[in-house]
């Protein structure tokens, strides 16, 4: 189960790299100093499309080392809440088994969690208090980055960046089992993103232009269907395959 698990967050980063590069490339570049130009208009709207506050300085320190500072705090940061999320299921599993009352509310958590899937997989987008809620936590964390140290603290505080893609993956790494697991999972996850992010400030000036709501959209939609049939597989044990060992 860890293998499919682990490697579903992989795929669902890698395939949400237009969704990261449009989300999450304005403020990396800012962050970093690669590519950013705060006093750009264009790079403004992207940024307020994107549900994210403008970013208005310039970082100080080495572009790579400040690069370096952010993703590593993202794949600990991301690592961290994938081992919450599945304390916190590994938990509700137990306690479905001690107790028989609680056993609907296992299975209906699987559900909810299909039903997020489907909605990004209909929608390709994430809900508007998603968004809303990205801009008020943004404006928390910019303080941070002047302080020693805190590009990899904002790294670190990215996992609490309203996302929902990211949201999905937390999903995933919800039903890997356990806290080891679910910590490596969102660490495959940050690792799948981190390619698209690393280069994305570079790169989001050349392909801007041409990245159209087709082309941003997919990713969400894939990561939908994803998490869909994770959550499938995921009730179908519950549901269909236990029961049946009881019946041979």
């Amino acid at each position: 189960m860890l293998l499919a698990v682990a490697s579903t967050a992989l795929l669902m980063g890698l395939a949400g790299g237009a969704h990261c590069l449009a989300m999450c490339s304005a403020p990396c570049g800012a962050l970093t100093g690669q590519g950013a130009k705060p006093a750009n208009a264009d790079s403004n709207n992207v940024a307020v499309e994107s549900g994210i506050q403008p970013v208005s300085w310039r970082p100080r320190g080495r572009v790579v080392q400040r690069t370096a500072a952010l993703h590593l705090g993202r794949l600990a940061g991301y690592a961290t809440a994938g081992a919450l999320a599945a304390l916190a299921m590994d938990s509700l599993a137990w306690l479905t088994q001690q107790t028989l009352a609680l056993r609907p509310a296992w299975t209906l958590a699987h559900v909810a969690v299909m039903a997020w899937g489907l909605m990004l997989l209909l929608q390709a987008r994430q809900p508007l208090w998603v968004e809303q809620a990205g801009r008020a936590v943004w404006g928390r964390v910019r303080p941070l980055v002047h302080a020693p140290g805190g590009v990899l603290l904002a790294g670190f505080l990215w996992a609490l960046m309203p996302c929902g893609l990211l949201y999905s993956a937390l999903l995933v790494a919800a039903l890997s089992g356990g806290p080891v697991q679910g910590a490596l999972t969102m660490a495959l996850f940050g690792l799948g993103t981190s390619v698209w992010l690393v280069a994305g400030p570079w790169a989001w000036g050349t392909i801007r232009a041409r990245l159209n709501t087709v082309r941003t959209d997919w990713g969400t939609r894939i990561a939908g269907g994803l998490l869909c049939a994770v959550a499938g597989w995921a009730l179908w044990m519950d549901l269909v395959y236990k029961p049946s060992l009881w019946c041979r």
